[in-house]
């Protein structure tokens, strides 16, 4: 019998709270509250028992996590690390926005073009533009702040 799953996507970063802001803005999430009507991460850390010398310096005082205000999608945790990002992500998130193949791509190409606007002013880079007419398909390549790439397609 399989026992039931949970699915987090975890991206490591320098700067979890940045990425925090950004990454609401782009899936429409809301930082995850602490649990248990605790003010702070840290502080239900601190309840279950986890000692400060494994947390650093304030983690945990803000939201490190996002959810989906609907409950459908999956949590995200942005968990801070030593080391830059140095290559390609492996695995990305593509954030459907156009409304598939149903519908025209003059009008997905202004669902994506409005929504990387509204990415680029939150601190995304546009990395390029994949404009095939003839396929009749249109996406956008861009990175985070800290260099994640996704695509809006």
């Amino acid at each position: 019998m399989e026992t039931e799953m949970e699915l987090q996507l975890v991206i490591d970063c320098a700067d979890p709270v940045r990425l925090v802001r950004f990454w609401v803005e782009a899936l429409g999430y809301v930082p995850e509250p602490a649990p248990g009507g605790h003010a702070t991460w840290r502080e239900y850390w601190a309840e279950m028992g986890v000692p400060d010398e494994e947390l650093p310096p304030g983690a945990g005082e803000t939201p490190e996590s996002i959810v989906d205000p609907a409950g459908k999608g999956p949590r995200v945790w942005f968990q801070a690390v030593p080391e830059a990002k140095t290559v390609k992500n492996r695995l990305h998130l593509d954030l459907k926005v156009g409304g598939g193949r149903g519908v025209p791509l003059e009008e997905r190409t202004r669902r994506v073009t409005a929504k990387v606007d509204r990415l680029t002013a939150a601190g995304a880079t546009v990395l390029r533009v994949m404009d095939e007419p003839e396929m009749a398909y249109y996406a956008v390549v861009l990175q985070d702040p800290e260099g994640n790439e996704f695509c809006v397609v």
